[in-house]
């Protein structure tokens, strides 16, 4: 078996966006592949939607039923177990592929020796083949055989997993396993995956179809899944530290650290979750400091954040209330001046 596609299925029927999923899956330009629909414990007719598809293709179409919800990490997990194929791709369940995706990626593989391989993606907003907006995923200068200043590229900008394959001993020759039971599980794995990378490559095209849609995870924001994200983040920054890379690339994984533990969590918390605690803000403040004391004088913090979340973040740093006050104030004047 040369490629097995993993699809994590949580809840997907209405509109159609399961069948569309599979249905572009169904209609890639190679043979020798399978797809591992992992059902995480539906509530409503996903699980019989992928069976209908299992049963009029067998041997193409495997399905796996969790018997409870663990979340994507945990149906991944199910998926990876099953797994027959040398090569690994991932797809969400209300996304899609262009038909010749993963025949190009096969092919990028083949031809540079590769054990990573991805492309770019487009976003859109109905069921379409129609290209919307381009938006690149990793950068040529990461790609080639691994060395200290490629992998520390890949740090800042692992690229989503979604759009990649990868050889299977990225996963099982490195014990490579997503957490269970918690949302945003691609932050505490996908970094891991690029830095065991012997040579990564990609293709310069969007082959990846995003569905953006306000049910998704990147746009639901509770302190629930912002604690997820934390603790994805945590679990990164340990396995970091078990596997040795913590000491080659401090820096960068720090500031990744930063990033996204603290400084995309604190600004998605206070923008879009309806009840906001001024005692979690605090929380995701002292437990930045407590891992990553110096984060302010990381040489990527002055790179990568403008003046204004530089000026936000200091202020937070100095008063919890003072920032929570602010913010919530600077929030609601530039809501009324945009309904303006």
């Amino acid at each position: 078996m040369k490629l097995s596609i993993i699809v994590p299925v949580y809840n997907m029927v209405v509109d159609g966006k399961l069948d569309y999923c599979i249905q572009s899956l169904l209609s890639q330009t190679i043979e020798d592949y399978e797809i591992i629909a992992v059902d995480d414990h539906s509530t409503d007719a996903s699980l019989a939607v992928l069976r209908a598809w299992e049963e009029k293709f067998p041997g193409k179409v495997k399905v796996i039923a969790s018997p409870e919800n663990k979340r994507q990490g945990g149906a991944k997990n199910l998926g990876l177990a099953a797994a027959e194929g040398l090569w690994i791709g991932f797809m969400d369940s209300d996304d899609w592929a262009a038909p010749d995706m993963y025949e190009k990626l096969l092919d990028k593989a083949e031809q540079t020796g590769a054990d990573i391989v991805g492309c770019d993606y487009t976003l859109v907003q109905e069921h379409t083949m129609e290209q919307g907006k381009y938006s690149r995923n990793n950068s040529l200068e990461q790609t080639g055989t691994g060395n200290p200043d490629k992998y520390k590229k890949m740090i800042i900008e692992p690229g989503s997993m979604v759009t990649k394959i990868y050889h299977r001993d990225i996963f099982f020759k490195n014990e490579i396993r997503f957490p269970e039971h918690i949302f945003y599980e691609d932050n505490a794995v996908g970094t891991l995956t690029m830095l065991y990378a012997k040579k990564f490559e990609k293709v310069e095209e969007a082959l990846y179809y995003y569905y953006q849609h306000t049910a998704s995870t990147v746009h639901t924001i509770t302190e629930e899944r912002c604690r997820d994200r934390m603790r994805a983040l945590e679990i990164y920054m340990e396995e970091c530290g078990k596997r040795g890379f913590y000491e080659k690339y401090k820096e960068e994984i720090d500031y990744k650290f930063f990033e996204l533990f603290y400084r995309n969590t604190l600004f998605s918390y206070m923008q879009g979750c309806k009840n906001t605690r001024l005692s979690f803000v605090r929380e995701i403040k002292n437990k930045l400091l407590e891992q990553v004391p110096g984060f302010s004088e990381n040489p990527y913090y002055l790179k990568y954040n403008d003046e204004e979340t530089r000026k936000l973040i200091k202020m937070h740093m100095k008063s919890d209330v003072l920032f929570y006050i602010y913010y919530k104030m600077l929030h609601l004047y530039r809501r009324m001046r945009y309904r303006a």
